[in-house]
């Protein structure tokens, strides 16, 4: 059958019946004609009679889960981001120009500020008090910054974003509980994968959650690579290079 999540659930009730074949739709696309279920069907049919059906890769349930961990985890990062961008554009249009100041703004100084400007505290001098640390020898810049128009309606958006920023920090946690269990027994192909170029902690549990714990499947890096989507295609017809473009790999 195709791909998708329409297979799983026949996978979770198939309990060694039958072989599953989870097959790439382009491997499998009939002529014209036959673009109804019911002849798709057949032409599928026809191929594994005669044995040119070659399913995909099916890892077992506990690395798949572990992927689906990591995947869930790159999700909630990227929903995190969207509300912190909301948040900002809401503090920009209040003429709050403290990211000019504060690196961090969701750090301990910037929390404070914030909610004491959600508070009431319009002063820029006063909020600028509460600055922390090194942050403390830009009080002039921060009371300056800090002059803006935050109304009511701001006082109301902003904890909004705030609550969903908490939530989202806290969900993240959680996954990231879950992540390091099973990677236990990985740490050495964590330090290996965190020496690659732009590697950290983060990529490395990805791309092992991507490759799975089994290797062998992949004999080689180039069967990595390939597998991946990442190497050059080979057409050539007649002693001649066509076409040399790489295909579409998966986005995660």
């Amino acid at each position: 059958m195709p791909g998708g999540v329409y297979w799983r659930p026949i996978d979770n009730r198939r309990a060694g019946l039958f072989e599953l074949l989870v097959m790439n739709a382009q491997h499998i696309k009939a002529g014209p004609g036959r673009n109804t279920d019911v002849k798709a069907a057949e032409w599928m049919a026809e191929l594994l009679r005669h044995g040119l059906l070659r399913g995909r890769f099916l890892p077992s349930k506990p690395p798949r889960q572990f992927r689906e961990l990591t995947l869930h985890r790159t999700t909630l990062v990227q929903d995190r981001a969207r509300v912190l961008n909301r948040w900002q554009a809401v503090l920009e249009a209040a003429n709050s120009k403290r990211a000019a100041v504060v690196t961090d703004l969701r750090g301990v100084s910037a929390r404070a500020m914030l909610e004491a400007l959600i508070a009431g505290q319009r002063d820029g001098d006063t909020l600028a008090e509460l600055a922390r640390g090194r942050l403390r020898s830009t009080r002039n810049q921060l009371a300056e910054a800090l002059q803006g128009y935050f109304t009511a309606h701001h006082s109301f958006l902003v904890p909004e974003d705030l609550s969903q920023i908490d939530s989202l920090a806290d969900a993240i946690d959680r996954v990231r509980a879950l992540i390091a269990q099973p990677l236990e027994a990985e740490q050495e192909a964590m330090a290996l994968l965190a020496t690659l170029p732009g590697g950290s902690q983060r990529p490395a549990e990805i791309l092992l959650a991507a490759i799975g714990p089994d290797r062998r499947r992949c004999p080689t890096a180039k069967h990595l690579v390939s597998w991946a989507g990442m190497c050059p295609g080979h057409y050539e017809s007649a002693g001649k290079q066509l076409s040399g473009k790489t295909r579409k790999g998966s986005r995660w």
